[in-house]
């Protein structure tokens, strides 16, 4: 007779979702299943507006990572126009998607993982939190706070805010960059390098204490897909995908990202709203593959800047080609943390980035467009049909976080079969298990938020009701 554990929410994540564990009689973990609560239904909200309007509606999809949206629904543009960008507004794009990445990533190492790094998957729940860090290690989290400042400042800077910037548009970017914002960002550059540098040296100094956890917190062969240029170096903003498996053989190379759906399919379950995109050629759910951080440095040959090829490096010496382990998630978050400073001052430093003419005008030259870039949690596209006046008739929109749906449900079920015992609880089990969640940095919220508190209920009972365990977070 089985019974079930649910999580409900998740924590530490932006957005919600719960997790039910089936355990039997004898407290065994028999399946578990990661459940995304929310709708999300923001291709239906797209149809009927204007083509000009859709990076700025895109944008309000995720207060997290507002950039990525805005960027793909300007490819997307750009592919109907049938323009070439100005120099100065390619530029642009990418110093500021690194920008994008560079504070997404600051938030979840050090605002959402760090609590379970530095202060240990089994402390109290009263502490192991942001408040409860800051208390124990004022100074990482002053900096994390800082290094965050730095990419919402780029941000702000060149898109005119902080949150959902009306900046980008199909053709371009709507103003130039001044002398004087690329000189305040440059002088970012020194304290941005010392504190990734900083978190790096943090990490890789506590990784022998988290042994079990990188075994068992999501530890599986799968393909993973990301975008890298010519020479197989990290590339954001524009180039080919590549995929490869688990020991690092190239599965698939100098895929057109306008094509992605003739080699990614998705598909449904009705226990959760998000989708789950697999590769077609292996089918479903054999297709199992993964995007982001993990995945990108899984895919190159090399970073592309000094330090972070100097870290990734490192990172393969510390086992083989290719990490499967999903904790090695936050390493990769951070060498690529490093190389998105490495490429802001790079950037920045270009003189084409100043340059007056910033955005291509043309009429509706096509019908179809596609938009591709890496957000920070992998691959994004956004796919538009539109009339002959440029009225949207048909989005997708495919997430990167859905993209590691499988992967996420496979680690939730693996960390839950490790540590979870179902004839005794303990809120260092139920943590390992969100633990594997937060490896991905899931964005589920878009733009739903939470107020208050966020109570946590887990209890344990049998089929017929009877209560067996129960605990609770205030």
């Amino acid at each position: 007779m089985s019974q079930r554990i649910v999580i409900h929410p998740v924590t530490r994540i932006e957005g919600h979702a719960k997790v039910s564990i089936y355990v039997d009689d004898h407290g065994e973990v028999q399946s578990a299943q990661f459940h995304v609560t929310e709708f999300r239904g923001f291709e239906k909200l797209a149809e009927g507006r204007p083509l000009h309007e859709m990076p700025g509606l895109m944008s309000r999809i995720c207060g997290i990572c507002p950039i990525s949206h805005i960027l793909a629904s300007s490819k997307a543009g750009d592919m109907i126009l049938g323009v070439e960008l100005p120099p100065a507004a390619y530029k642009q794009r990418r110093l500021v998607n690194c920008a994008q990445v560079l504070q997404s990533h600051s938030l979840s190492f050090f605002h959402l993982s760090s609590p379970d790094l530095l202060l240990g998957m089994d402390a109290p729940v009263e502490r192991r939190h942001l408040f409860g860090l800051a208390e124990q290690e004022p100074e990482f989290v002053r900096r994390g706070i800082r290094l965050r400042q730095f990419g919402q400042r780029i941000i702000e800077l060149v898109g005119g805010k902080r949150i959902h910037p009306s900046w980008g548009a199909p053709g371009g970017v709507l103003r130039p960059l001044t002398v004087e914002a690329r000189d305040e960002i440059l002088q970012w550059i020194p304290e941005a390098l010392e504190t990734v540098e900083f978190a790096i040296d943090r990490f890789k100094a506590i990784l022998d204490r988290f042994q079990e956890e990188i075994e068992h917190l999501g530890n599986f062969p799968s393909l993973f897909m990301g975008t890298v240029n010519e020479d197989g170096e990290l590339e954001f903003y524009d180039g080919r995908l590549r995929l490869v498996d688990a020991e690092g053989n190239i599965v698939a190379d100098g895929l057109n990202p306008e094509r992605y759906f003739t080699f990614l399919a998705e598909a449904a379950e009705e226990w959760s709203y998000m989708k789950f995109p697999y590769y077609k050629p292996l089918g479903y759910p054999g297709g199992i593959y993964r995007v982001g951080p993990l995945a990108r440095v899984n895919v190159v040959h090399s970073m592309g800047t000094p330090r972070a090829d100097r870290e990734l490096r490192e990172f393969r010496q510390r086992g083989w080609q290719v990490h499967n382990e999903s904790f090695y998630y936050h390493y990769a978050r951070l060498i690529e943390m490093l190389y998105c400073v490495e490429k802001i001052e790079e950037l920045a430093t270009d003189p084409e980035i100043l340059g007056e003419v910033v955005r291509a005008k043309a009429g509706i030259n096509h019908l179809e467009g596609i938009g591709s870039c890496e957000a920070p949690r992998g691959t994004l596209f956004h796919h538009y049909q539109v009339d002959e006046d440029g009225v949207v008739r048909k989005v997708n929109l495919l997430i990167a976080t859905a993209q590691n749906n499988l992967a996420m449900n496979r680690a939730v079920e693996q960390a839950a079969r490790r540590f979870v015992n179902g004839l005794r609880l303990t809120e260092g089990m139920l943590n390992r298990v969100e633990a594997a969640i937060r490896c991905y940095d899931p964005c589920l919220s878009c733009s739903t938020h939470a107020m208050g508190q966020m109570p946590l209920v887990v209890e344990l009972r049998t089929l017929s009701g009877e209560l067996l365990d129960r605990l609770q977070r205030d």
